[in-house]
């Protein structure tokens, strides 16, 4: 039973324009800011590649001129995925700040990138999380395979030194001095194709956003940069 309800999920998920991500079954506990009662299974949801982008791209929440659109799409279908399944949903936008990256290595094989991103074993970094689904019961679950890092494989890094500004020169993100740039007219490859040190990456490059979506995502970069 609990294998139908999952499958259903990610069918329904995936006439929504989404993809069950992975689910995993968290600690008495051990995400207390979650208003739920004690969640036993959490549901990922989100995005891969750019297979989901074309359903999104065509809603009302992406040609209304409103601002945050993906993030109001996500709360639309996500809501409604909720409610038909009976479960809470959670975003990454929320705050307090639902840990999501832990929630992700929890569900996939997916591995913190010298860039910040998550990195899957398949996709690379060419995949989002765009939500959550708790469900009070514990669903059989399959077991999560362990896997390897494909950055430790990766010798010359070239994620780290394809940045035109250097934003990853001290060992973290430096936000304003990629912003700058990209706002720039110099920065125009990384504004309409996405950031340069993501496309460098060699897990998974048939799977670079189309241009579409990796502009989308670097205006919605930069419009986070100005009101931060």
């Amino acid at each position: 039973m609990d294998a139908l309800l999952l499958n259903r999920l990610d069918q329904h998920a995936q006439w929504a324009g989404l993809v069950v991500r992975g689910a995993f079954h968290p600690n008495p506990g051990e995400f207390e800011q979650l208003e739920s009662r004690q969640p036993g299974t959490i549901v990922l949801l989100g995005f891969t590649a750019s297979l989901q982008w074309h359903v999104f791209a065509a809603s009302a929440e992406a040609t209304d001129g409103l601002s945050q659109p993906l993030d109001r799409w996500s709360r639309r279908v996500i809501g409604a995925l909720a409610a038909e399944f009976n479960a809470q949903d959670v975003y990454p936008s929320e705050f307090p700040i639902v840990p999501f990256q832990q929630f992700a290595r929890r569900c996939e094989p997916v591995h913190p990138s010298p860039i910040g991103l998550l990195i899957h074993t398949h996709w690379g970094l060419w995949h989002a999380y765009r939500g959550a689904l708790i469900f009070q019961q514990h669903l059989e679950l399959p077991e999560l395979n362990s896997s390897v890092s494909p950055c430790r494989s990766c010798q010359d890094k070239p994620c780290l030194s394809s940045c035109p500004v250097g934003a990853f020169e001290s060992g973290s993100f430096n936000v304003e001095l990629c912003a700058r740039h990209v706002s720039s007219a110099a920065g125009s490859d990384c504004r309409e194709r996405g950031c340069r040190a993501r496309r460098a990456c060699p897990v998974g490059p048939q799977f670079t956003y189309v241009p579409e979506q990796a502009e989308f995502h670097m205006r919605a970069s930069l419009q986070a940069c100005e009101v931060g």
